[in-house]
């Protein structure tokens, strides 16, 4: 959630009286992440509220994340859109834009992930793969395989990416997923800045714009990388997720003995991702910068295990 398009403070309260909203006071931009730029906006009386300009999505991407928040509102905690405004219709600097309500609650770092903390995480996923069965909107991931080849496209062969690269290549050439991998709604992002927290209670997941129909047992596998790695696998933390996880919705057999892939297929992703939206970008392009080789760690650790191994360490007390 970068900055990556300025925004002025008459666009702003243009924006917000097209929600229904007073004029805007005050501009808070928001430096963390990398896809599209966010800011806070302080109305004349006295709330303040979230803004979203879309960088890489268009109108079918905007009305997709708009229309999980409908399906989800009350049955998991998200936030809440604010106006009637359709996908589009309200635009800064071409891009369309949304407003949302502030969710309670507070981030966690990585030091103050608990195993309920973990456990928690994995039952709302379960929940959200489970109601988000009967969306009736299929739409494929961004960053699928086709997408991520376009993205290592772009990354320069030479210095210190070159051998990097082609271990990338390497990795990806060796996965081979099922194919009968149950779908789903996935949210493919939760990550600890996308979950808040009011003591240890999960109060909201925000952030679904990279939300798609995808593998359901990739998003879990997103999710142990995201939360139960510090310097290295915490396999109580990760046992913790997958167990709040299949209170909720039970892997099965195919899914468990894939779950070393899709990690590695996790890993990967993030590793190309970080590499394109904040390695080759200028530092004063992003605000905050997320290191590619987090990832390339994470690969490390989860490639150290054949599959049937990895899944053990996920069963074993």
């Amino acid at each position: 959630m970068a900055v990556l398009t300025e925004l002025g403070l008459a666009d702003a309260s243009r924006v917000a009286q097209a929600h229904g909203l007073p004029p805007v006071r005050a501009i808070v931009p928001i430096a963390a992440g990398s896809v599209n730029s966010n800011f806070f906006l302080d109305l004349e009386d006295g709330r303040r509220v979230f803004m979203r300009i879309y960088e890489e999505q268009e109108t079918d991407g905007v009305a997709f994340e708009w229309a999980i928040l409908r399906h989800l509102q009350g049955r998991a905690p998200i936030p809440e859109r604010l106006g009637a405004v359709t996908p589009g219709q309200v635009r800064v600097s071409g891009k369309p834009v949304a407003l949302f309500a502030l969710a309670a609650g507070t981030m966690s770092c990585q030091a103050g992930v608990t195993a309920g903390r973990a456990r928690a995480v994995g039952e709302l996923l379960a929940t959200v793969h489970r109601v988000g069965t009967d969306l009736g909107w299929r739409r494929k991931s961004r960053f699928d395989r086709r997408a991520l080849a376009v993205r290592m496209g772009r990354i320069p062969r030479h210095g210190e990416l070159g051998p990097i690269c082609n271990r990338l290549e390497f990795s990806f050439a060796e996965l081979d997923l099922p194919a009968e991998l149950p779908r789903g709604l996935t949210h493919g992002d939760l990550f600890r800045d996308n979950v808040l927290w009011e003591d240890e209670t999960l109060s909201a997941a925000i952030d679904w714009e990279s939300a798609a129909w995808d593998v359901l047992a990739y998003d879990l596998a997103v999710a142990l990388l995201a939360w139960c790695v510090g310097d290295d696998l915490d396999w109580d933390l990760a046992r913790a997720m997958v167990a709040g996880y299949e209170s909720v919705r039970p892997l099965s057999d195919l899914e468990s003995g894939a779950l070393r892939d899709l990690c590695r297929a996790a890993a990967l992703r993030f590793t190309v991702t970080r590499i394109t939206d904040f390695h080759l970008r200028s530092e004063d392009a992003v605000g905050v910068h997320k290191d590619y080789r987090r990832f390339l760690m994470r690969l490390d650790r989860v490639e150290a295990f054949e599959p049937a191994a990895f899944v053990d360490r996920l069963r074993s007390c």
